[in-house]
């Protein structure tokens, strides 16, 4: 009787086979409610499962002004966070094929004119429209429209 033998006989005779490592497994399974570690990272982090009775609503202080006096208020917390700023002259869309076939000397047609003013934009979104200028050998952006949130572009 070999191991093929075997399934079949167990197939047929109604007991099924196990596989040792599931067997292993199960014996493991924690039981609900039961604390279980997990590894997250270097660290074991403790789970409990089916612990619904555990769960409680958290709980905050509202939001408003600083209590302290010498505090900042929230607002100025913020002034100093540093956001990306670029300038886009313009985009265009190209085939896998002609990306491919880039070069050294390739020129790229955007989808502007020259002169026409460019997109200044605050982390991805547009703030305003400006012209190329040159600063002490380095471009830079005049600013000529800026975008108010309620009204959309305003021209400077």
């Amino acid at each position: 009787m070999g191991p093929d033998d075997a399934s079949e006989n167990g197939a047929q005779n109604g007991t099924a086979l196990m596989d040792p490592a599931e067997d292993r497994r199960a014996d493991r399974a924690p039981t609900a409610g039961a604390d279980v570690t997990a590894e997250t990272g270097s660290q074991p982090t403790k789970v409990r499962q089916n612990a619904a009775h555990d769960v409680k609503k958290a709980e905050f202080q509202p939001l408003g002004p600083s209590a302290g006096a010498g505090e900042k208020p929230a607002m100025d917390l913020l002034l100093d966070v540093t956001l990306p700023v670029s300038v886009e002259l313009g985009k265009t869309k190209m085939t896998i094929k002609e990306v491919l076939a880039m070069c050294p000397g390739t020129v790229v047609e955007l989808d502007r004119a020259a002169g026409e003013p460019v997109d200044v934009l605050v982390s991805g979104k547009v703030i305003g429209k400006g012209e190329v200028v040159v600063v002490e050998e380095k471009f830079g952006v005049r600013l000529s429209e800026l975008m108010n949130r309620g009204e959309g572009i305003k021209k400077a």
